[in-house]
């Protein structure tokens, strides 16, 4: 039974052993890696891969500092994002076995966010020490605000296109009303214009000239009038 027990517990290791391995690697890395059977393979992997001789070894963590120092978030990048290349690279000196600190990433974000982040930080900073906060700590705040400003402006894109959609209905009923009133005038008028032409045609011939289609008192006066 023992046996068995120190068995388990040390497939349990190795497990837990790859387990760790993938986790500190980038996506790239772990699609290499992945099909390896033992954490020693992976380890093996990853040493002939980072660590060559010494002096190419401190040239890749150079490489890989100056990449970090160099990044900056874009408008469009998420907090998740952002912070997920941010430990891609920190993960990749760690390989190297250079020292790598959380609280060096958390200093790199609170002084590259966007200026959107702003009131977050300021409340942070109020509250807590910025130089012994977690990581995890700091990203949670930085995402509930991120989640709240896009809640906020999904409702903003919701009202402008209710009042859209109310005007140009608005629009669609003044149309139709413009439309039925032409409609209405122009059957008055053709109405009125048959009513004089029907008068016309009842006058009698002028006894004068024998022209039709003019009131009697129209003819004022007899042509052969001297």
């Amino acid at each position: 039974m023992a046996q068995i027990k120190a068995q388990k517990e040390k497939k349990t290791k190795k497990s837990k052993a790859k387990a760790c391995l993938f986790a500190a690697v980038s996506s790239i890395i772990f699609t290499r890696i992945m099909s390896l059977k033992s954490a020693k393979e992976i380890w093996d992997y990853l040493k002939n891969e980072y660590e060559g001789d010494e002096r190419i070894k401190g040239m890749q963590v150079l490489n890989l500092i100056r990449e970090f120092e160099l990044q900056r978030m874009k408008d469009f990048e998420t907090i998740k994002d952002y912070s997920d290349k941010l430990l891609s690279i920190a993960n990749k000196v760690r390989l190297l076995g250079s020292e790598f600190t959380d609280s060096r990433i958390v200093e790199k974000i609170l002084v590259t966010v966007p200026e959107r982040y702003e009131a977050t930080i300021t409340a942070l900073e109020n509250t807590k020490d910025l130089s012994k906060i977690f990581l995890t700590e700091l990203l949670n705040a930085l995402q509930a605000q991120e989640q709240r400003r896009l809640i906020r402006e999904d409702t903003t894109i919701e009202g402008a296109l209710a009042v859209k959609h109310q005007n140009v209905a608005k629009s669609k009923r003044k149309k139709k009303k413009d439309f039925e009133g032409n409609g209405a005038s122009t059957a008055s008028a053709n109405a009125k214009k048959k009513k004089n032409e029907n008068q016309k045609k009842s006058y009698s011939p002028c006894q004068h000239c024998g022209k039709k289609g003019r009131p009697p008192f129209r003819y004022w006066r007899r042509p052969d009038a001297k």
